[in-house]
């Protein structure tokens, strides 16, 4: 659970993070008989649970207790609620604990599907009520006037599987949604995974993208960012079929670790493709400047069109600084991407920037101003990767919405044969990649500090394997000898087999031969059962530090172990 909060906190996400406590079946009917065996008993257990919930991090409890109790269990019942939720908020301020619509006041297991005089005492004792997912049109109306000023508390439910859930779920999920936002009390939305589960067409990006819409078109957008600076998203979603690093691809097999999610953009979904001839998706199996996503927009584009796709809304204040906005693009033929910046000011209205290269022609009239970015050189990077940056000032104005922008760069002598073509010329194949986006405060790269400001250790070395092949487990440990460790979130980890003959002439070492193997939130790192290849005499351990902006230091400046193997 901790690594889901750490995501949630490196994307902005304010929601709280609940662990469930449920009871069912006969095992449950023990358990509730010990918990709520006395008075001290249930306060006890509700003690042991917000200890449990203050040193793992999360934010409170969803009680489930889908058993059938005595009706002498009740009083104990609700002393724990109570005492849990107290105690709750004396530990953590701001905590949570939701009551689940199963066992009433009378200790019967029914599931009342509104809050009535059944589940209410719970209510009263508790932050919310989660209700179970079988109720009527007029339930949630029922439910707000029982809850009177408490209204927002009670969380309708809604089993997005369709499982006797009202409006049916799945893809009618909304049809639920706009009867709780017409009453004016809260959703509670299980299972939104159904639709990877049930694997939905024509794929998971697209099917992700079509449900969430029908909860945007409901309910609306509550989530806004960029917020404050620096931005960084390179689209990942901690998943993918290859992870890059500055444009060159470091690993090619398949990974899974969702700390390495970044912000996701709001894409919206169309439901009639015809009517867009550019289809947007996050994608993994095209090439990535950074981690393992990009965006890709693919499809046909004709010479002088454009084609605008929302990526993020914003609630960024600028001041009297300027922002810097650097993206990276890589894109076939004459295929070209811009960003489009919308600001607002209460005093100034509306002003619509475009970054774009001189190449955008008809479009640019929608724009208060088009600005042709920079084009940025950094060392090592893939070929094929174009990186861009902009300096904007827009004092008193706020960033509140970004677009992509598709079109295709002319050359300035085409211009006047291209205006004479006909409108009607059949259009041209289109594919491009968005590789990231930065937005930050300076246009200076970071200067890392040097691989002899740092103490890099290898601690708990053992070394394994059998008949002629040896392995190799270590933790790897590093601190700055002084300075602010916090600059520096996120470390990626290489490995450098060296031979003899290699340690002769290290100038002549390839830049292959360092291998990826992993990423570090904190200041260490375990390797295990490392396989090391016969001819090894050493291995060398490389540390790369990596900023909040998306940056990374050079390997050849980077912090890093050595291990002596040949005489072992």
């Amino acid at each position: 659970m901790k690594l889901y909060i750490y995501v949630f906190s490196l994307v902005g996400v304010k929601s709280k993070v609940l662990g469930t406590f449920i009871t069912e079946g006969d095992e449950g009917k023990e358990i509730c008989k010990k918990l709520l065996s006395t008075k001290e008993s249930a306060q006890k257990y509700a003690e042991r649970l917000a200890e449990l919930a203050v040193a793992l991090g999360f934010d409170g409890w969803l009680l489930n207790m889908e058993v059938e109790l005595d009706v002498g269990e009740i009083p104990n019942l609700k002393e724990f609620v109570s005492h849990l939720t107290q105690t709750m908020h004396s530990s953590l301020p701001g905590s949570l604990v939701i009551w689940y619509d199963s066992v009433t006041i009378d200790g019967d297991l029914s599931w009342q599907n509104q809050l009535n005089e059944k589940n209410k005492p719970f209510f009263d004792i508790s932050d919310g009520i989660f209700v179970n997912y079988s109720w009527e049109e007029d339930y949630p109306k029922l439910s707000a006037t029982v809850a009177g000023d408490r209204k927002f508390d009670v969380y309708m439910g809604i089993d997005v599987f369709g499982r006797g859930t009202y409006g049916g779920g799945q893809w009618t999920t909304n049809v639920a949604l706009d009867v709780i936002k017409m009453d004016d009390v809260s959703a509670a939305i299980f299972a939104p995974g159904w639709v990877y589960e049930t694997k939905q067409p024509p794929n998971f990006q697209v099917a992700q993208n079509r449900w969430w819409g029908l909860v945007e078109k409901s309910w609306g957008i509550v989530q806004n960012y960029p917020k404050v600076v620096p931005f960084y998203s390179n689209f990942d979603q901690g998943h993918g079929n290859h992870i890059s690093i500055d444009g060159a691809q470091v690993l090619s097999t398949q990974w899974n670790n969702i700390s390495l999610q970044t912000f996701q953009p709001f894409l919206e979904y169309v439901d009639d493709p015809t009517s867009n001839t550019i289809q947007v998706n996050v994608d993994f199996n095209e090439a990535s400047f950074s981690g393992g996503g990009n965006l890709t927009f693919k499809g046909t584009l004709e010479t002088n069109a454009s084609v605008s796709t929302r990526l993020f809304l914003g609630e960024l204040l600028m001041d009297a600084l300027p922002l810097h906005f650097t993206y990276s693009v890589k894109s076939q033929g004459n295929s070209q991407v811009g960003l489009s910046l919308e600001f607002t000011s209460e005093i100034q209205g509306k002003k619509k920037l475009l970054l774009a290269s001189q190449g955008m022609n008809r479009s640019s009239s929608k724009f208060s101003e088009v600005i042709v970015p920079l084009q940025l050189t950094k060392p090592n990077m893939a070929p094929g990767w174009v990186v861009q940056e902009s300096s904007i000032a827009m004092n008193g104005y706020t960033l509140t919405e970004i677009h992509a922008v598709c079109y295709r760069q002319q050359p300035e002598n085409s211009v006047r044969r291209s205006a004479a073509r006909s409108n009607n010329q059949d259009p041209a194949e289109y594919f491009a990649v968005l590789g990231h986006l930065r937005i930050s405060t300076s246009d200076q790269n970071t200067e890392f500090p040097p691989s002899t400001s740092w103490i890099v250790e290898g601690q708990d070395v053992e070394w394994g394997g059998s008949q002629g092949s040896k392995t190799l487990s270590l933790k790897l440990s590093w601190k700055l000898k002084e300075g602010n460790k916090s600059l520096f979130p996120r470390y990626y980890i290489y490995v450098e087999k060296l031979s003899k003959q290699s340690l002769r002439a290290l100038e002549k070492r390839l830049e292959g031969a360092r291998e990826y193997i992993g990423v570090a939130h904190v200041e260490a790192f375990y390797v295990s059962d490392f396989a090391i290849p016969s001819g090894t005499s050493s291995l060398k351990f490389i540390i790369q530090v990596c900023d909040v902006e998306g940056s990374s230091q050079t390997l050849d400046d980077a912090p890093f172990f050595q291990l002596n193997v040949e005489s072992q």
